[in-house]
């Protein structure tokens, strides 16, 4: 058998039997993968289950979010004068519970070989995607305070605003207690811009900063280089204590990322990778 018919063969029969349940969550049932893994006794793939269940835990993964136990009523002697029903055991398994039933059978059978390539290649994808969501929000929120900074600069240069350095690091001052010099060097980010290092929890907070800064100026027609500063310190020591309030992280402390031009890269290589994936050739 080639390689491609291997890959291929799989694919087909594993997404056929996924289901997705109220919340579009996707799951697989247990006692369907049975016959596709070429089990044919319960009590062995059931032991199985139980390593990988292991195996999750010591990837310090819940079991219960990828092993959900679902046992239900089956009809026995169908057709004849003693059918009656039986319960049995069975599970919903995420797809990383599937990955690890796979690498914990029998791996000289044909079906679990393929199986455990199939799923890892799955798993990843599916791990590139969480990851590419989560650095979307980062460069989502940072794109719109790119924006909305120029906005605000704008309003300052209305309001009278001539020490832009002054006026910008005195929302840093209410935000962080600190200068954006002392921030830069708190974190060891050397030059680079605060929040262009800056994580999506860090960036909302500086977003919420900069807009109500704005807005604060302009509705209350604020004039001047010091009551513009002084308004955004002001802006920025109330997202602080807000911050304090609710039992958050003060931003100082909150660990740099990756810098946002190594994302932008980064996102525009894992796009180009899963456009055009490169095809299985069979041996």
């Amino acid at each position: 058998m080639t390689n491609q018919s291997l890959i291929s063969s799989p694919h087909k029969n594993f997404e056929n039997i996924k289901k997705i349940d109220e919340n579009g969550v996707e799951y697989w049932e247990a006692r369907e993968l049975v016959p596709l893994l070429e089990y044919t006794d319960w009590r062995n793939f059931n032991s199985v289950i139980l390593k990988a269940q292991e195996a999750c835990k010591n990837s310090k993964q819940s079991v219960g979010n990828h092993f959900v136990e679902s046992n239900k009523m089956i009809k026995i002697a169908i057709g004849t004068v003693k059918e009656t029903t039986r319960l049995i055991q069975d599970y919903k398994l995420s797809r990383y519970a599937c990955y690890l039933i796979a690498q914990n059978g029998d791996s000289s059978k044909q079906a679990i070989a393929t199986a455990q390539t199939y799923f890892a290649i799955q798993t990843r994808r599916q791990e590139v995607f969480q990851q590419l969501a989560e650095n979307e929000k980062r460069l989502f929120v940072r794109g719109e305070i790119k924006d909305l900074n120029k906005k605000l600069f704008a309003t300052a240069k209305q309001a009278g605003v001539s020490n832009f350095g002054r006026f910008n690091n005195a929302g840093y001052e209410g935000l962080y207690g600190m200068r954006k010099d002392q921030i830069q060097k708190r974190k060891g980010i050397g030059k680079d811009d605060v929040l262009d290092r800056a994580g999506t929890t860090e960036l909302a907070a500086n977003l919420f900063r900069i807009t109500q800064t704005d807005e604060k100026i302009r509705n209350e027609n604020i004039k001047g280089d010091y009551k513009a500063s002084n308004t955004h310190f002001e802006i920025g020591k109330k997202v602080r204590q807000t911050i304090r309030e609710i039992g958050g992280t003060m931003p100082e402390k909150l660990k740099p990322e990756k810098h946002i031009k190594e994302l932008e890269k980064e996102r525009k290589k894992l796009l180009k990778s899963q456009s055009s994936p490169k095809e299985l050739k069979a041996d």
